[in-house]
């Protein structure tokens, strides 16, 4: 009885889902034009509509049981292409032998498609995220005998996901058959096959692989460096990684980043965050600084255990020994500095970002001025929204929406309204809960002139 009941709901669920995307379809067909089919540019409403169909049929492949028998009763001839497949397959990413079904139809049921490299690849990589190598090296051979090329990404994409599931071997074995698919051992093969035996802790042979890179010829990139190294640090092999990077840079092969930030970053990504600390440190009181970007992370990592003090100290000493903060130092900076309620250090960071040419933006200032509200600073706060409107780039809705609900919650209602009625001028449309919580607070306070007429206000923007 049970089976029964759920199949009964399969069968409920396939047959709305067939009359919802039946109508949806004779909708896009009388829509679709031949430019569509084409590839070629599309108007406002039709794009919606070839879109919401892509967003059907990716919900029949991954839910659909019998997706060939409720696809077989659309008639999508017209619309069927090399776009609409690849589209499809992206939007069923997580579901393997359902996107190899689906193409398996299109490619049996509408002969005038010819599948392209992209949707062959695209479904390698799905084949491989699901762990699906069987059917995933039935595709590939079906490339082949088409004599249609593997990029070198697909290739490497493979090889990771092999070692991601601890299959070495077999990722070794298409690092070896790379030829067999017209594919060259490029610097990117090399450096997923090196990501494929640091995820089995195999450092013997990864740094084997490095060798015979530099021996073939080949200069290792920034992520073949920054692999071994982050595989060394997740084992807790810190020496090695440092004797591996000065060995490098004695042949000659000095990485795109210095050593001690690749090392950090290692650190980091291994979760050490007292060692990566320790190693910056180290590094300032020798009179070095740390790379803009390893920064930048090292802070993120640092406020988010919360030693924003910590944080704040790193970056006074790193700016004295001349780092130069790009905006994304300011952004973390910022919003650490004002969530503690140190304002006038955020302020300062602000400022400094004004210097350097950077024009805020309401991301970056919104920080300072919650924290500012927060702080019972109400007037400190509408002086600097007025001022930094000026100089920043004009606030969004989800700044206005802050302020509103900031100056709700400490009573400060006759500003509330002007902010929303500067928002409705500002052509940012209000949501109806601001609207009820601003002419609410009026009234209470007995601003009912006010409250009428922001409630006039919403009855001609809502055009009741």
């Amino acid at each position: 009885m049970i089976l029964f009941a759920r199949l009964t709901a399969v069968k409920r669920t396939t047959a709305t889902a067939t009359f919802s995307i039946g109508t949806a379809f004779r909708t896009l067909k009388t829509a679709m034009t031949d430019q569509m089919s084409n590839g070629r540019a599309r108007d406002h409403g039709t794009n919606d509509d070839y879109f919401a169909t892509i967003h059907h049929i990716s919900n029949i492949v991954r839910r659909d049981i019998y997706l060939e028998r409720t696809l077989n009763k659309m008639c999508i001839s017209r619309i069927v292409n090399s776009e609409l497949v690849y589209r499809v397959l992206r939007s069923c990413s997580n579901s393997g032998i359902e996107s190899f079904r689906f193409f398996n139809w299109v490619r049996t049921q509408h002969p005038q498609y010819e599948p392209t490299t992209v949707e062959f690849e695209e479904l390698l990589k799905i084949l491989a995220k699901t762990r699906h190598w069987e059917t995933m090296w039935k595709v590939a051979h079906q490339m082949k005998t088409q004599k249609l090329p593997i990029s070198s990404s697909v290739v490497s994409f493979i090889i990771e996901h092999y070692g991601k599931n601890g299959l070495i071997d077999q990722a070794v074995e298409l690092f070896n058959k790379c030829k067999n698919f017209n594919c060259t051992q490029t610097t990117e093969i090399h450096n997923s096959l090196l990501f494929a035996l640091c995820e089995v802790k195999n450092f013997q042979g990864a740094y084997a692989l490095v060798r015979r890179m530099v021996h073939k010829g080949m200069t290792p990139d920034k992520k073949t460096y920054s692999v071994l190294v982050n595989g060394w640090c997740s084992a807790g092999k810190m020496k090695e990684a440092q004797s591996f990077l000065e060995e490098m840079s004695q042949k000659g092969f000095n990485p795109p980043v210095r050593g001690r930030d690749l090392l950090i970053d290692g650190l980091l990504n291994a979760g050490y965050l007292e060692s990566a600390k320790g190693l910056v440190r180290k590094m300032t009181k020798e009179g070095f600084v740390c790379d803009v970007t390893t920064f930048n992370t090292l802070s993120e990592a640092i406020c988010e255990s919360g030693e924003i003090d910590f944080c704040i100290g790193l970056y006074h000493d790193v700016c004295r020994l001349g780092l130069c903060p790009d905006i994304d130092t300011y952004k973390i900076m910022i919003t650490v500095t004002s969530k503690i309620g140190k304002i006038d250090e955020a302020f300062s960071v602000l400022y400094r970002s004004i210097e350097d040419g950077n024009k805020p933006f309401p991301s970056l200032y919104a920080s300072i001025l919650k924290g500012l509200f927060r702080n019972g600073r109400f007037d400190d706060a509408f002086s600097f929204f007025s001022d930094i409107k000026v100089k920043g780039h004009p606030p969004n809705r989800p700044v206005y929406s802050m302020i509103l609900k900031m100056c709700v919650r400490g009573g400060r209602y006759v500003e509330a309204g002007n902010y929303l009625m500067e928002m409705i001028e500002f052509k940012l449309s209000p949501m109806s809960r601001h609207f009820d919580m601003v002419t609410d607070g009026l009234k209470n306070c007995g601003k009912h002139d006010m409250a009428k007429k922001i409630e006039q206000l919403e009855i001609s923007l809502r055009g009741m």
